[in-house]
């Protein structure tokens, strides 16, 4: 159960339709993060298209294992909503 200070950003997605949440002050650790999946469903393209677009923008939190001479790289990205709202007005222009 979550505690009663929780505050939920207003910013979603509903029928297909993006609202934008208001400009905060609070901790960027407290707003809601997206996984590629996630902001690929939304945004109806793939997941590699989204990794692609997302690997190298500042705030996109990023952990994994590096890609070795016998082993793939595991690579795993947390998009902040505020970093996913500023690429989208950015594709928007």
């Amino acid at each position: 159960m979550r505690d009663s200070s929780y505050k939920a950003s207003p910013g979603r997605w509903s029928g297909g339709q993006w609202t934008e949440p208001e400009p905060t002050s609070g901790d960027p650790a407290l707003e809601k993060h997206y996984s590629v999946r996630e902001v690929a469903e939304f945004w109806g393209l793939s997941g590699n298209t989204i990794r692609r677009m997302f690997e190298k923008e500042p705030g996109v939190i990023e952990w994994g294992l590096p890609e070795r001479r016998f082993t793939r790289g595991y690579k795993t990205l947390r998009i902040p909503e505020s970093v996913m709202l500023r690429v989208h007005r950015r594709l928007r222009k």
